[in-house]
């Protein structure tokens, strides 16, 4: 949590808002090849890269 927080206060300070959906969707990504690595969706998830 130190690290988003340590983000979040460098987007602020620094009018970088426009990182946010960036690092949101690398998020998201990482989770969902997290999740569905060993799962029955891991075929169609390798697809998409």
């Amino acid at each position: 949590m130190e690290l988003l927080k340590d983000l979040w206060n460098f987007m602020r300070e620094r009018k970088k808002f426009w990182l946010a959906p960036i690092i949101i969707i690398l998020l998201l990504l990482g989770v969902l090849l997290v999740v569905g690595g060993g799962s029955a969706i891991a075929p169609f998830i390798y697809t998409l890269f």
